[in-house]
């Protein structure tokens, strides 16, 4: 991610090295802004709650310069942060961005409204293979933004060969008090899945049970539970080998070449995250153009170009470099991804139970 001062602050800070100010940026809360002038037509501004470091530099200002509309950009650190602050009810979020399996969880919760395709025609830039997922058939609720694998970051120098599987994050001392997890919980129980040789889906009882013993045997040997700043971890060598997306770990190799990610050999877990309009928008219309200019095939470009993510945008990807499309970090090999699941959401009771066990385990 090509910006300066320090780096990578977390998945997805931009923000904080650029100024919010250079790029347009406020930090007021969503709510304070009315969202209708006295006219009836909606205000050239747009509430936008995102991850951090997960737009282009440009972006938010080039669609300015396209659209009237201003873009106010807050951030959240997790799926259940999202979550949580649109349960209690929509504070003033026009554009949101939640994970695959939150779809499913909000849209069931009533938390999304259903997006008008014929207001979003850069749809027809979505490779056709995003087009119709489980999690959101026929893309009621979202439109595809990136999709991205987790697996473990490394630094080279500090392993004894390479870390090829889950075992030394989760199962084993060799790596005592250098090792950083990742706090999202059900990632963390699929994840654990994957690593005893299940599905992250439909993982029993007792292999709950199970999961939840060896982290609680693995937690004197970790020293971060990270909300998805992995990469500022290792690149600042907080810790040696850590549990983090593909794309944040690209960002960080570009600049330190002594770090590495892998795909562990048991596969792992695939997430996409997706452009939302949370129910109660107060501004519908801006949102539809916004989501709309985001699937531009030059500005889905310059996406990329900065965040370094897999990319769903084929009209997007086609603009893009050699050195991104036939990058094995950015897009693993067949035989790696041909092991990795999507996480389907399973109900609030599972996800609550997921929530209870990590708990557990972060306080043992």
């Amino acid at each position: 991610m090509s910006k300066t001062g320090n780096r990578g602050a977390s998945r997805r800070s931009l923000l904080t090295t650029m100024g919010a100010a250079a790029i347009g940026l406020t930090f007021t809360s969503a709510c304070s802004q009315a969202a209708k002038p006295a006219g009836g037509a909606e205000e050239a501004k747009l509430n936008f709650y995102n991850w951090d470091t997960y737009i282009g530099e440009t972006t938010l200002a080039d669609f300015k310069k396209a659209s009237g509309v201003d873009v106010n950009m807050s951030l959240f650190a997790t799926n259940d942060e999202l979550f949580a602050k649109l349960k209690a009810g929509n504070p003033g979020y026009d554009v949101v961005v939640p994970s695959n399996e939150f779809v499913t969880r909000m849209g069931q919760a009533g938390l999304l409204m259903p997006l008008d395709h014929a207001k979003i025609p850069n749809m027809k830039n979505i490779d056709p293979a995003f087009l119709d997922p489980d999690y959101d058939k026929g893309r009621k609720f979202s439109m595809p933004y990136t999709w991205l694998v987790l697996g473990l970051g490394y630094r080279k120098s500090k392993m004894q060969g390479v870390p090829d599987s889950w075992k030394w994050v989760f199962d084993s001392p060799q790596y005592k008090g250098r090792i950083a997890l990742l706090s999202e919980s059900a990632d963390l129980m699929r994840l654990s899945a994957k690593y005893l040789g299940h599905s992250v889906n439909d993982i029993p009882p007792e292999m709950v049970k199970q999961i939840e013993a060896m982290l609680i045997r693995q937690k004197p040997y970790v020293k971060a539970f990270h909300e998805d700043d992995g990469q500022t971890l290792l690149q600042n060598k907080d810790v040696d080998i850590v549990i983090e997306y593909n794309g944040d770990i690209a960002q960080v190799m570009k600049e330190d070449d002594d770090i590495g990610f892998i795909v562990p050999k048991e596969g792992s877990l695939l997430n996409s995250d997706t452009l939302c309009i949370p129910t109660g928008a107060p501004r519908p219309d801006n949102a539809h153009k916004f989501i709309n200019y985001l699937l531009d095939a030059q500005a889905g470009a310059e996406i990329s170009k900065t965040i370094l993510y897999p990319t769903p945008n084929a009209a997007a990807k086609a603009l893009m470099p050699d050195d991104y499309r036939n990058n094995p970090v950015i897009f693993p090999p067949a035989d790696q991804m041909a092991k990795c699941e999507y996480g389907a959401f399973e109900g609030a009771e599972r996800a609550q139970l997921y929530e209870e066990v990590i708990t557990r385990v972060r306080a043992a």
